[in-house]
C-alpha cells in the first residue's frame, strides 16, 4: 500500500487534460487532491431509480464539502483538509466486468479510494479485490450481510445496514401495524440480496407473528428479468394475504405497473422493502395503501423530518436536479459523510493531511451523523455500518399533489440487529434475544 499522501495529486489533474480526463465534480481542486472513484449504475434499468440519484448525491455532497458550503458539523472546507476528485463509473455490465473496472482504477488510473456499488453481487466480487489491492472501499448500498459474517476486510467498509435490519423491521412493523396478517408469501429476486431478504423476513416473521405461516413457494425471478406475468398469477392464486418484495430498480416499477392492471394490490396486501424510489417515479399509478421501506432513514420516510442536514439536501438537491433526493442519493451521501469525518477525524490525529492507513483507522468503528439520523460502524470488527430503519404506508398528498408516508414507525438499531459478534442467521433463530421491541 502506499504510504505517502495519496496515489493521485494536482500532477494527475494536470495531465488530464491532455490525455482526456474523467467526468469530475465542478469544484475547484485544491493543490492536493484525494481521487475517489464513485461506482453506481449509469446505465440499464437500475440508473433511473437507484444510480443516478446516488451519483446525484455523492456529487453534490462532495462538491458542497470542497466548497465549505454545508451546514454544521460538516462546513469546513474539504476533506481532511484536501479536495476530493470525483470520477463516476457505471456499475453496469456484471461482476466480471466491475472488477476488471475495479483494477483499472486501482492500477491505471490511480485513485485513492472506491465508493459507491449498489448490486449485492457486485460488493461480493469487489471486496476480496480491493483487500488484494489494499484500497480504501466503501460499498454505499448493497445488502447482504454476507459481506461481512464470515469476513473480516481491512480495506472494505459498508455505510449501509445490511438486510437482517430490513427483514426485522418489516416484520415488526408488520406486528405493530397489521397485526391479522395470518399467512404470507414473497417475490424476490433471485440472488443473494433477494434470497436473503426471503430468508431473513421469514424467520422473523416465525418469530415475531407465531400465527402466521409462510409459503412453500415464494417467487424468484432473475434480476432485471422485466416481465412477470407468471408470477403475478401464482402469487393471486395462493391463499397468502400479504407478499413480501426486495425488489428494486426497474424491476419494482415493472412489477408495481403489470400487477395493478390485474387488481392484484385489491386483493393482496403488499411490503416493499427497497421499493420507495417507485412511489416517486410512478406518483399515482404506484398503488396507495403499500407498506413501503427505504432501507434506513431516507428519501419519502424523512421528506418532512426537520433538521438543518436534511432539510439543506433536499432543499439543495431539489435545487440542482429538479427532484426531490431518493433513498440512494441519500446513501451515497451517506457514503461521502462517512470519508469526510474519517478524513478529518484522521487529519485532527496525525497533525496533517493523513495517508491511506490513517484514514482507515479512523474510519473503523466510525460513528457520525448523517442527513437524518446517527449510523455507526458498529459490527464487523468496525466496517460494517448499524441504523434504524423505517416503514410507512403509502398515500397521496392532495395539497401537494404527490406521494406521501402515512403511519411511520421507525426501529432502533437494538431491535433490528444482532449484537456485536453474533452471526444473523443464529441470532434469528434463537428469537433475536435483547431485541426487545
Amino acid at each position: 500500500m502506499k504510504k505517502g499522501i495519496f496515489r493521485s495529486g494536482a500532477l494527475t489533474l494536470a495531465l488530464g487534460a491532455f490525455i482526456g480526463a474523467p467526468i469530475v465534480t465542478t469544484s475547484a481542486f485544491a493543490e492536493e487532491t484525494f481521487k475517489v472513484a464513485v461506482v453506481s449504475f449509469l446505465t440499464g434499468p437500475a440508473a433511473g431509480p437507484f444510480g443516478e440519484p446516488g451519483r446525484h448525491g455523492a456529487e453534490l455532497l462532495i462538491d458542497a464539502i470542497n466548497d465549505g458550503t454545508m451546514p454544521a458539523p460538516y462546513d469546513s472546507v474539504g476533506f481532511g483538509g484536501v479536495q476530493i476528485e470525483g470520477i463516476f463509473v457505471d456499475e453496469s455490465g456484471g461482476n466480471a466486468k466491475q472488477v476488471a473496472e475495479y483494477r483499472n482504477l486501482i492500477e491505471k488510473q490511480n485513485v485513492d479510494a472506491v465508493i459507491g456499488y449498489i448490486s449485492s453481487g457486485s460488493c461480493m466480487a469487489i471486496a476480496p479485490v480491493a483487500e488484494e489491492l489494499q484500497t480504501l472501499t466503501i460499498m454505499s448500498v448493497c445488502g447482504t450481510p454476507r459481506l461481512f459474517e464470515g469476513n473480516d476486510w481491512q480495506y472494505t467498509f459498508r455505510t449501509q445496514a445490511h438486510a437482517v435490519a430490513d427483514s426485522v423491521a418489516a416484520a415488526l412493523y408488520i406486528r405493530d401495524q397489521l397485526g391479522d396478517v395470518k399467512s404470507y408469501t414473497g417475490i424476490n429476486q433471485n440472488y443473494a440480496w433477494g434470497q436473503d431478504s426471503w430468508k431473513f423476513f421469514d424467520i422473523a416473521m416465525q418469530k415475531l407473528t407465531p400465527g402466521s405461516s409462510g409459503s412453500d413457494s415464494p417467487q424468484f425471478p432473475k434480476i432485471f428479468a422485466g416481465q412477470y406475468g407468471t408470477e403475478i398469477s401464482t402469487l393471486l392464486l395462493e391463499d397468502a394475504d400479504l407478499v413480501h418484495s426486495s425488489f428494486w430498480d426497474g424491476d419494482i416499477e415493472a412489477f408495481v405497473l403489470q400487477a395493478s392492471v390485474r387488481g392484484f394490490f385489491d386483493k393482496k396486501r403488499f411490503i416493499s422493502v427497497a421499493g420507495a424510489s417507485a412511489v416517486d417515479n410512478l406518483g399515482k399509478r404506484f398503488p396507495e395503501g403499500t407498506v413501503v421501506g427505504t432501507r434506513g432513514e431516507y428519501g419519502i420516510l424523512v421528506r418532512e423530518q426537520e433538521g438543518e442536514l436534511n432539510e439543506w439536501f433536499i432543499d439543495t438537491y431539489r435545487e440542482r436536479y429538479g427532484v426531490y433526493p431518493l433513498e440512494s442519493s441519500y446513501q451515497y451521501a451517506q457514503t461521502v459523510l462517512a470519508l469526510k469525518a474519517a478524513m478529518d477525524k484522521a487529519a485532527a490525529e496525525s497533525g496533517g493531511t493523513p495517508n491511506e492507513d490513517q484514514i482507515i483507522a479512523a474510519m473503523k468503528g466510525l460513528e457520525f451523523q448523517s442527513l437524518a439520523g446517527n449510523v455507526s460502524l458498529a459490527l464487523g470488527n468496525g466496517h460494517q455500518a448499524v441504523h434504524p430503519i423505517g416503514y410507512g404506508i403509502t398515500a397521496w398528498d392532495e395539497e401537494s399533489n404527490s406521494p406521501k408516508l402515512v403511519d411511520i414507525r421507525i426501529y432502533p438499531t437494538h431491535c433490528i440487529l444482532p449484537p456485536v459478534n453474533q452471526m444473523s442467521e443464529a441470532w434469528l433463530e434463537a428469537a433475536m434475544p435483547g431485541a426487545d421491541c
